[in-house]
């Protein structure tokens, strides 16, 4: 926690977000398991879900136009705006959260983009909350993962992996 505070007024606290020291590199075992799925998807999609169990990610915030006012030439001027995750909405109309590995990646697809990082299942939670099928990594490349169905429901719940070769299986804690 960050704390601060001139003598004799109260100390404010800010949660460390817990990625102190975060350079917005891909952590390299993330990074290892994407070029293994670049050189093989099917063999190595569950060492990615693997790794993204533990791993952090960026989730992009744009900002959306709130309220216009239009001006006695009749331009318009932003009055407001809010910050909003991005949602992607694929051919077939499912929508999808976008999460990125690193920095690189996220400027890769938009520059403006503002990352937060957060865990993986964190964001994952985030797509099933807000109704999307699926979640989206590294959109813009240089290796795109998809997760969804059972993957995406697993990594929100935090459930463990068990992996033998190229099978994995989702395994939910007992109840307590």
């Amino acid at each position: 926690m960050i704390e601060s505070g001139a003598e004799g007024e109260p100390s404010r606290r800010i949660p460390d977000p817990g990625f102190a020291g975060d350079t917005g590199a891909v952590p390299s075992g993330l990074a290892a398991a994407l070029a293994a799925y670049a050189a093989d998807p099917r063999g190595s999609y569950v060492r990615v879900l693997d790794e993204l169990r533990s791993a952090r990610v960026l989730v992009p915030v744009v900002a959306v136009l709130g309220e216009v006012e239009h001006d006695e030439a009749g331009l318009v001027h932003d009055k407001t705006s809010d910050m909003a995750a991005v949602l992607l909405q694929g051919n077939d109309g499912r929508l999808a959260l976008l999460a990125f590995t690193g920095t690189e990646s996220l400027a890769a697809w938009n520059s403006e983009a503002r990352p937060v990082p957060v865990p993986a299942q964190v964001a994952a939670q985030s797509a099933l909350q807000d109704g999307a099928a699926a979640l989206v990594v590294d959109v813009a490349g240089p290796v795109t993962v998809v997760v969804e169905g059972p993957d995406l429901s697993g990594l929100a719940s935090g459930w463990r992996l068990a992996v033998v070769g190229e099978r994995a299986a989702w395994i939910r804690p007992e109840p307590e």
